[in-house]
């Protein structure tokens, strides 16, 4: 039996810890009945299930061996040793979220979605930061499902009709702003990823799963732009006196 690395076991130990973590911290309602808290476990879904999916840094080459793309799951990519980063989440099925992410975590340039062992779906690696550090921070990610099983992950370009003040149109495709303006570096916009979650196909009981159909009406940037505002009333309430 192949020895695992300790760069990959301290990978393989993260994903643990944040699923312990995430399994003591969850609200138990009688509507979950999905009780798999790590992104590398298999799961089978009905609607208004937990899901957790997890979202991995790095550069682009970092998800790909022998040019065929793993899971991040996969210990042969060491991804670790790379210096990737992990954020995991925990969604409600058929409900639209919007999840944040420290824009810090994507040093590495890309980001992709992934959950599963048997089937390991995973996104395709989506651009976070470009080559003239141009940082793009709202996304939309799709889950799809056959029959309770995650089938595909994949990501939903909206174009630029609406970019935000500050924020510039790349490639006729995406919202970016320089991370020069980034708060976290100084300057005086928050720069942290929104990504807003939908679903798509069937739960385990042959019901559909449609909010992807809500999301397709809504666009991400009212979405986002709701979050914003809800953020910065909450500020706005919690200021130190």
């Amino acid at each position: 039996m192949r020895k695992m690395s300790k760069n990959n076991t301290r990978w393989q130990t993260r994903i643990t810890m944040i699923m312990v973590m995430m399994t003591i911290n969850r609200v138990v309602k009688a509507a979950d009945t999905n009780d798999v808290f790590s992104p590398c476990t298999d799961a089978k879904i009905q609607r208004k299930d937990g899901f957790t999916f997890g979202l991995a840094f790095s550069t682009k080459e970092s998800f790909f061996l022998d040019n065929v793309q793993l899971s991040p799951c996969d210990s042969r990519l060491a991804l670790s040793a790379k210096l990737a980063q992990l954020a995991l989440f925990r969604p409600k099925i058929d409900e639209m979220s919007l999840l944040t992410v420290n824009a810090t975590l994507a040093s590495g340039g890309y980001m992709v979605a992934f959950a599963g062992r048997k089937y390991a779906a995973r996104s395709q690696p989506v651009m976070v930061i470009d080559p003239n550090n141009m940082l793009i921070t709202s996304f939309t990610l799709v889950l799809e499902f056959q029959k309770g099983i995650l089938n595909n992950l994949y990501w939903k370009n909206f174009g630029c009709d609406s970019c935000p003040q500050d924020f510039v149109c790349i490639d006729g495709k995406e919202c970016a702003i320089p991370s020069a303006k980034c708060s976290n570096i100084g300057g005086p916009v928050d720069c942290n990823l929104g990504i807003q979650i939908a679903f798509s196909g069937t739960d385990k009981n042959f019901e559909s799963l449609n909010s992807w159909y809500e999301v397709s009406n809504l666009r991400r940037h009212s979405l986002h732009g709701l979050y914003s505002n809800v953020r910065d009333t909450i500020n706005q309430f919690t200021q130190p006196l």
